[in-house]
């Protein structure tokens, strides 16, 4: 496990032991969404305002992912899925965890939506990959959401605390998933799995002190910290708001 805790490193924050992650994957689902057109000028705010690791597709790392400003970690994401597919929902593995070594990758990320149409393809994956990452000491961040036809409520804490336990069960060294709204129903979450959990940010949210709340509730509960996208990178002053969410996170 030494290659693996040494890439954990690269991720988190090794004085607060917590993560700001950004991921940035969004060009494959819904394309060059505004503050993704020039990922290298994105990265290299993002970079510099403070996070911890970003997360991107093979492509977007061999485009350009550093070679300038300031480090920061890397997660190559190995799952891919349209907003222009008749299902949506679904994910299926574009690239590989070997891939992701030969490109300098510190973790990987599977996704998946329980619930879905190709639920159980998904979860194959993510515990076929779970062997791989342990295999080659690669971090594994399970994305896990519960989305389908028989989801009425995609925060509610019974689906949430579901796939957060798959995402452990079947290997993941951190899960990723939403807030489930209030402070008492997500302790239920991060009670219930074993393994470090992140929250998502989801869509664009209009009040940043509804987001900072959401942050703020979601580490007081026990989170291991963010992994925030278009919350971030389409900020009218990512710098800024990158600033208040470290601070949360890190207690800094």
């Amino acid at each position: 496990m030494l290659g693996k805790n040494i890439r954990l490193e690269r991720l988190i924050d090794r004085k607060s032991r917590k993560t700001v992650i950004v991921p940035m994957d969004h060009g494959v689902s819904v394309g060059p969404i505004p503050g993704l057109e020039d990922m290298a000028k994105a990265i290299d705010e993002i970079a510099n305002a403070g996070a911890n690791a970003v997360l991107m597709h093979k492509g977007m790392v061999r485009a350009g992912h550093r070679g300038y400003g300031k480090d920061i970690g890397l997660i190559v994401h190995l799952s891919g899925g349209t907003s222009l597919s008749p299902f949506p929902n679904n994910r299926v593995q574009v690239t590989s965890v070997e891939e992701a070594i030969r490109l300098g990758a510190d973790g990987v990320s599977v996704h998946v939506n329980v619930g879905s149409e190709n639920e159980s393809e998904m979860l194959q994956n993510l515990g076929i990959v779970a062997e791989e990452c342990n295999d080659y000491g690669m971090p594994l961040l399970a994305m896990m959401y519960a989305r389908g036809k028989k989801i009425d409520n995609e925060h509610d804490v019974k689906y949430i605390k579901h796939v957060a336990r798959i995402g452990a069960e079947l290997g993941a060294d951190i899960v990723k998933t939403v807030y489930t709204g209030d402070k008492k129903s997500f302790k239920e979450v991060i009670d219930g799995c074993p393994v470090p959990i992140v929250i998502a940010g989801g869509p664009k949210i209009d009040s940043e002190e509804d987001l900072l709340r959401m942050v703020e509730d979601a580490m007081e509960c026990g989170a291991m910290g963010v992994s925030i996208g278009r919350n971030i990178f389409q900020a009218d002053d990512i710098t800024a708001i990158m600033k208040k969410i470290s601070k949360i996170v890190h207690k800094a």
